[in-house]
C-alpha cells in the first residue's frame, strides 16, 4: 500500500500535515458543535472525539513513508522478495508440465 501510495507522489510530509489538521479541526468542530448545535456539550465532545481520532492514524502513516523514503534496501528487498516469487512459481509451473508431460506450458505472470 505504500508504495503505491507513493507512486501517486503522496509524501509523508503530506500525512504529518493532515495530522496536524486534524487536531485543529477537532478543535473546530468541538467549538462549532458545541455552540450551534442544540444537541448540548455531549454532541459536541463526540464530533471533536471522533475526529481528533484521525491524527494517530495520519502520523502513524506518516512515519510509515518516512521509513519507505529514508530507507530505499526496504522497498529493494521487498522488489527482490517479489522476484523471487515470480521465478519460483515459474519453476513450480516448469516441474509439473514436466511431470504430467504437458506440453504445453503456461506459467504465471
Amino acid at each position: 500500500m505504500l508504495h503505491k501510495l507513493r507512486d501517486m507522489g503522496i509524501r509523508s510530509d503530506h500525512f504529518f500535515i493532515a495530522g496536524f489538521a486534524s487536531i485543529g479541526l477537532s478543535l473546530a468542530s468541538w467549538m462549532v458543535s458545541r455552540t450551534t448545535e442544540e444537541a448540548g456539550i455531549d454532541r459536541a465532545d463526540r464530533w471533536g472525539i471522533f475526529i481528533g481520532q484521525w491524527a494517530p492514524t495520519f502520523f502513524a502513516l506518516g512515519t510509515a513513508m518516512r521509513v519507505e523514503e529514508t530507507h530505499p534496501e526496504v522497498r529493494e528487498r521487498e522488489m527482490r522478495e517479489k522476484e523471487m516469487m515470480r521465478g519460483e512459481t515459474k519453476e513450480m509451473a516448469r516441474e509439473m508440465s514436466s511431470r504430467t508431460g504437458n506440453t504445453r506450458m503456461h506459467t504465471p505472470t
